[in-house]
Formats: structure tokens, C-alpha cells, sequence
């Protein structure tokens, strides 16, 4: 089995995403035991480098904060107005810049959404 080794470079890092996909092709079923293991070390390491290389900066707006959680939950705007109890104008101005936010909007962001209530009061 090859030594466990970070991956350094673009170059590796294609090598390694070309080994996990002709590997995953074959089926989990159908690998060995040898293959399963450096499967899991090269999933591993790909996922140590993209960490380094591939960090997404954390949102610095509310309306930022707001658009990362819709995207981790997969919801459209008017979904996340449900969530929040909001209308959906009044979302979309918030979003948009065209309102400020108000204790509800705030509340129901740290409430429903997980966010920091610290963050929200910065950044009002």
C-alpha cells in the first residue's frame, strides 16, 4: 500500500480525483479490501487540500450570512420567507439592501437559521 502523502500540487491533486473516480467506478462492492482502504486515504488527502486551497471566505453582510445559509439548505427565497415567518417583499428588501432589518428579521435569523446573534448585532 503507498505511504499516506499530502497532496501538494494541482497536478497531484487531478492525479489523486482521476484514482478516487476509476476506483469509485468499479463499485464499492467490487473492491478490495487494499482498495477500499486507499480509496478512503485518497478521499482523505483531496479533502485536506481542497480545505487549504479551496476556502470560501465567511460572508461579512447579514444579507451575505443569509444567501450562505439558503445555499446550504438549498432554499429559494420564498421558502425562506416561510422558514422565517417573513413576506416575502419584505425579504427580498432586506436582501437587497432596500430595508434594514428589524428585530423580527433578526430573531427569526438567529432563530431558524442558526446564525450568531453576535454577528447579527454587529453588523446591524
Amino acid at each position: 500500500m503507498k505511504e499516506k502523502t499530502p497532496i501538494a500540487t494541482e497536478a497531484q491533486y487531478g492525479k489523486t480525483m482521476e484514482e478516487i473516480l476509476s476506483l469509485m467506478n468499479k463499485g464499492e462492492k467490487n473492491l478490495s479490501k487494499a482498495e477500499s482502504e486507499h480509496l478512503r486515504e485518497m478521499a482523505f488527502a483531496a479533502q485536506q487540500y481542497e480545505k487549504e486551497r479551496y476556502t470560501i471566505p465567511a460572508p461579512v453582510t447579514i444579507e451575505g450570512m443569509i444567501e450562505l445559509k439558503m445555499y446550504e439548505r438549498r432554499l429559494k427565497q420564498k421558502e425562506l420567507a416561510q422558514l422565517m415567518g417573513l413576506s416575502e417583499p419584505k425579504l427580498s428588501q432586506i436582501l437587497s439592501g432596500k430595508r434594514a432589518p428589524d428585530i423580527a428579521f433578526l430573531k427569526a435569523a438567529h432563530q431558524k437559521l442558526g446564525i450568531d446573534a453576535s454577528f447579527l448585532l454587529n453588523h446591524v
